[in-house]
């Protein structure tokens, strides 16, 4: 309907609900049909005048009306009420000035009011309902809330009120026994999560969302599990209080993706204790352009330092991640410097030192690939050991106060050159913090879910290519932890090493990989049948399970909820240093027996 005729027609049917509503009025006070005399012609011309005013000024005619709420109705109330007064006083000056009879009757007032708002109460409903009665609910899916709430109740109404949304719910669940066989906003919770998949087939559902901000991971893939051998689609939605608060929309609902199935609770920092290593202070990082680097300058740069250097050697993500810096951070109060460098530039890692003096350094530069590493040792060498024996060097030179180097669980008992290069990293930084006034330490994690070159991505990539999904072993597993979790632990352990520590990250449980193929490829919309999944076989120097200590190495040395220090004992700083001199004379395969071989003694 147009928005003009509509208007015009709420008018008129508003203009004769005012007029009927005085007839009838006179009708029930006089008992009999009222003569057209001065008195009924003023009456119902005032209170008209009066109503439309107020009518305009509460928007009664451009309102949606199909939306309409508690809140829409009280609109009418608050508009009638103001008309029938404002168009009574009215009248008696009217008639006062025209030295007719100008005795109010009260009980007709009375009618008046009640009348109007019933009527023109009643139009507003009408529209709705013929609204709500025309649409086609056949392209509507039919979708189960788990959660009835405040998130719940909020996005079922949303759902009633908004027909784009394309939703219409069916059905509360909620773990509540209290709620059980309430009715909410018309939709009635028929039992708990133990219901989901009877609840699922009996009301024929298509969609489940789950409006429950504080699931925890193990019920939210409980919950997810269910739904996908069900054949529905899942989704969540936003936290209640961003949706309050204007931050997020209630129709923004989200897909569940790896994250919210392998995650873990929020990491609690010690937010006051990192604001005051960082705060106005300058920090390095390299890498920063790296999946790892680029969180730890977002985490970092929330702390408020002084200067960040954005240290790397490819340009493009360097320039990247400072543009999206420097847009995030419009004020100008952090300076955002970015360097194109690579870390096995012994001269140019002092020079930047030198001139920036940072306070503080992550080093997450590094060369991560197994496969790419046993193929090309030599370049593992020169990037992770000298690399970091250059930055680290650099630091001890000029009086850098904390180096925070982003070691792996791959440099416990390695097989392969890439995972004993990063424990020839951390006897070198371990070292360095005997011999140095700063502080150096090393933390260690398994694999961040989405870093470039996971096994994520991959997957990602041979489902698009519509498969199959590629697994090297049945049994291998994996420990994950998401990029903002890792990231902000490492700025965590920066604040609390003392110096030398080898601090290891709390993984949780390791995931097995085939597990992780299944997820992936569900996620997408796909079924296992659909692309498949085959196993390769193990690669060069690949493991079936990482370690993040080696047996010597394990520790209750507890320093936060979430990270641990490991007792990791480096060889001693002349033999490794000697040892170090003469890596890159070396053939390849004596190169790669001596690291690893060095890398998993225990001295």
């Amino acid at each position: 309907m147009h928005k003009n005729f509509k208007t015009l027609l709420l008018v008129l049917i508003d203009t004769l609900i005012v007029t009927g509503s005085v007839f009838l009025a006179w009708l029930i006070i006089k008992g009999s049909t009222p003569e057209p005399n001065i008195y009924f012609v003023v009456t119902a011309v005032s209170i008209l005048l009066a109503y439309l005013l107020f009518a305009f000024l509460f928007n009664l005619f451009n309102r949606l009306w199909i939306y309409a709420s508690v809140k829409e109705l009280l609109s009418i109330v608050y508009a009638v009420t103001l008309a029938v007064f404002v168009g009574t006083v009215l009248t008696y000056f009217v008639l006062t000035l025209m030295k007719e009879t100008n005795n109010i009757i009260f009980g007709a007032v009375i009618i008046i009011w009640l009348c109007l708002i019933v009527f023109i109460g009643a139009t507003r409903i009408f529209f709705r309902v013929f609204k709500k009665n025309n649409e086609n609910t056949e392209e509507f899916e039919r979708v189960l809330i788990f959660g009835a709430g405040r998130g719940g109740t909020t996005l079922a109404r949303q759902m009633e009120n908004v027909p784009s949304m394309k939703m219409k719910p069916v059905l509360f669940l909620d773990d509540d026994v209290n709620k059980y066989k309430q009715v909410i906003n018309g939709v009635k919770v028929m039992g708990s999560r133990n219901d989901l998949r009877a609840s699922i087939d009996k009301y024929n559902i298509d969609k489940v969302i789950l409006a429950i901000p504080s699931l925890t991971q193990y019920k939210l893939k409980e919950l997810y599990d269910i739904c996908i051998e069900s054949g529905v689609k899942v989704q969540i939605m936003p936290n209640i209080d961003d949706v309050l608060t204007g931050k997020k929309e209630v129709a923004h609902l989200k897909n569940i993706d790896l994250e919210d199935l392998l995650g873990r609770d929020p990491v609690r920092l010690d937010s006051d204790g990192i604001r005051d290593e960082i705060n106005n202070k300058t920090i390095l990082i390299t890498g920063a352009g790296g999946s790892i680097g680029s969180e730890i300058v977002r985490q970092a740069s929330s702390f408020g330092p002084k200067r960040v250097l954005l240290v790397g050697h490819g340009e493009n993500s360097i320039y990247n991640i400072t543009m999206e810096m420097k847009n995030r951070f419009k004020d100008g109060h952090i300076n955002f410097v970015p360097v194109i460098a690579d870390i096995q530039d012994r001269d140019r890692m002092f020079k930047i030192v030198e001139r920036y003096r940072p306070d503080i350094v992550f080093h997450a530069a590094a060369h991560k690939h197994v496969p790419l590493m046993e193929a090309n040792p030599k370049e593992a060498i020169k990037n992770n050991i000298f690399g970091t024996k250059n930055i680290a060097e650099a630091s001890d030179a000029f009086g850098v106060k904390t180096f925070v180097m982003v070691s792996t669980d791959k440099a416990v008992n390695p097989p392969n050159i890439m995972g004993a290069t990063k424990r020839w990293a951390e006897m070198v930084v371990q070292n360095l913090d005997k011999r140095s006034e700063t502080k150096f330490v090393a933390v260690r994690f398994g694999n961040v879910l989405g870093s470039r070159g996971s096994v994520i991505p991959l997957f990602k990539k041979q489902i698009e290519n519509g498969g199959p999904v590629t697994v090297t072993h049945p049994d291998i597993t994996r420990y994950f932890m998401t990029i903002p979790e890792a990231s902000r632990l490492v700025i965590q352990a920066g604040v609390l090493a003392e110096g030398g520590e080898v601090f290891v990250l709390d993984m949780g449980e390791p995931v097995k990989i085939v597990d992780l193929a299944k997820n992936v490829i569900e996620l997408a919309g796909y079924s296992i049948e659909d692309i498949g999944i085959e196993f390769t076989g193990l690669r060069p120097g690949e493991k079936m399970y990482e370690e993040l200590l080696n047996e010597n190495e394990v520790s209750e040395d507890q320093v936060h909820e979430k990270i641990y220090v490991g007792r990791a004992v480096p060889k001693d700083y002349d033999t490794l240093m000697a040892d170090i001199d003469r890596l890159m004379s070396m053939s390849d395969e004596d190169v790669k027996a001596l690291v690893i071989g060095e890398a998993n003694k225990k001295f």
